[in-house]
């Protein structure tokens, strides 16, 4: 496949960054885009290179609770920040949980799309060296 040429079997979620499964660059790519969407210490991690797989998993479950926190906080930021800030400014924070939730959304489902594809790819299951 050429590269810039859309791969017409991605989701709708795939991350334009991240080469098509099958691809030469599509590990490597998989790889900086995950590492992107963690915590910058993750990259310490040799294993998280070696094995993508382990990268895609600790991604998913980052992303995952980041968005749950995105939704907890705008549960209960009405109710923790009343007293502390003008109404106007209390609508922004909502908003910004909102967008902020909205994205994390996105990008899980585009973690999510990249994890499945390393699974699929991932020879004896991703137990190599």
């Amino acid at each position: 496949m050429l590269c810039g040429m859309p791969d017409q079997s991605l989701t709708p979620d795939w991350p334009a960054s991240v080469h098509p499964p099958g691809s030469d660059s599509f590990e490597r790519t998989a790889l900086e885009w995950l590492f992107d969407h963690v915590p910058a210490d993750y990259r310490l991690h040799g294993v998280l290179r070696r094995h993508p797989v382990a990268l895609s998993r600790l991604a998913r479950q980052y992303v995952s609770a980041a968005l749950e926190a995105a939704r907890e906080g705008y549960r209960t930021a009405r109710v923790d920040l009343r007293d502390q800030l003008p109404p106007h400014a209390l609508d922004q924070v909502m908003n910004a949980y909102l967008a902020e939730g909205q994205r994390t959304a996105d990008v899980l489902r585009a973690v999510e799309a990249v994890d499945g594809a390393l699974r699929a790819s991932a020879p004896d299951g991703g137990r190599h060296e």
